[in-house]
């Protein structure tokens, strides 16, 4: 073939081939995953066939393929309203909705694509306010899962009127007037005075009944003494400063860091007549401070003054 007689070829079916393929391709569509369509036909309006995921055939000019998202969305509602006892409340809900599958020409005949905009914001504040207007602030704190449950019940019911499914809601965030957030800190603040007054209270009577039973404690153990004195003469007291002594002693003796400065004279009175003194050297001996101590008891023991008195004490 000639190459005049080629273009005449390829310039008589370029433009059949041209315009078959743009028909070609005007008459599909594809429907995501996730995703449902509907069809509206400019002769028949929108169809009732929900068409589901895949590559699907239309008319084309007569007929248009409106895709919708039927995944679950999360979407925020916010609102300020007044609660039973005129406490101004600040909400904040989370919904996660999605329209129904089976509703879908009726939802884009009367909402459109942006069904959720149109009507989420208006039944949500609805609700909010009709339900909050039932309790006092403090409820709304004590009693906040009931009142998620009645908002989520009646928020259900109002969406379900415009064929949206609502998979979950939840409050997020609530918050009150300055006046309320003021008065609930101040009961805490008197609260933790109570607490504390209670505890000082509690203390003190703690303090008080241990002072009665220490005094108590000294009184019957002066009486006791008293009476052992009054029995024994002096020669009770007399054995106890020769131990209270002897301690003084042994604990000079074990301590390496004691040196003459002066000579002291420590007495053990054993009698108004009778002095046993302990000297200490530049380094003093342990050993005789210990004999010393022991040889002085043991001369007092061996006083028949003393040993009359202690007969007289175990007698």
């Amino acid at each position: 073939m000639s190459a005049p007689t080629v273009l005449n070829a390829i310039s008589k079916w370029a433009v059949p081939v041209f315009v078959g393929i743009s028909l070609a391709q005007a008459s599909l569509y594809d429907v995501r995953g996730g995703s449902r369509a509907v069809i509206f036909d400019r002769l028949g309006g929108v169809k009732d066939k929900v068409v589901n995921e895949g590559t699907h055939f239309l008319v084309p000019w007569l007929q248009k393929a409106i895709v919708y998202d039927v995944r679950t969305k999360p979407r925020n509602i916010s609102t300020t309203t007044g609660s039973k006892d005129l406490q101004m409340v600040s909400l904040t809900l989370r919904v996660l909705h999605r329209p129904e599958v089976q509703a879908l020409p009726k939802i884009y005949q009367n909402l459109g694509l942006d069904y959720d905009e149109r009507v989420l914001p208006s039944i949500g504040n609805e609700v909010l306010k009709a339900i909050v207007a039932q309790f006092d602030a403090a409820e709304l704190i004590t009693q906040r899962e009931a009142v998620s449950q009645r908002i989520q019940e009646d928020l259900r019911r109002r969406a379900a009127e415009f064929n949206i499914a609502l998979e979950d809601v939840s409050i997020t965030h609530m918050t009150f007037g300055r006046e309320f957030t003021r008065a609930v800190e101040q009961k805490q603040i008197a609260q933790q005075d109570a607490e504390r007054a209670r505890f000082i209270v509690e203390k003190a009577e703690q303090e008080r009944q241990a002072n009665v039973i220490r005094a108590e404690g000294e009184a019957e153990s002066a009486e006791i003494i008293s009476k052992a004195v009054a029995k024994a003469g002096d020669g009770l007291i007399q054995i106890r400063r020769i131990e209270a002594s002897r301690d003084i002693a042994q604990t000079l003796a074990n301590n390496p860091n004691v040196h003459k400065e002066e000579i002291e004279e420590k007495t053990i009175p054993q009698n108004r007549s009778t002095v046993y003194p302990i000297a200490t050297t530049d380094a003093i001996d342990r050993q005789s401070i210990s004999s010393m101590v022991d040889n002085a008891i043991s001369s007092m023991i061996d006083n028949p003054m003393i040993d009359r008195q202690c007969h007289l004490k175990h007698d």
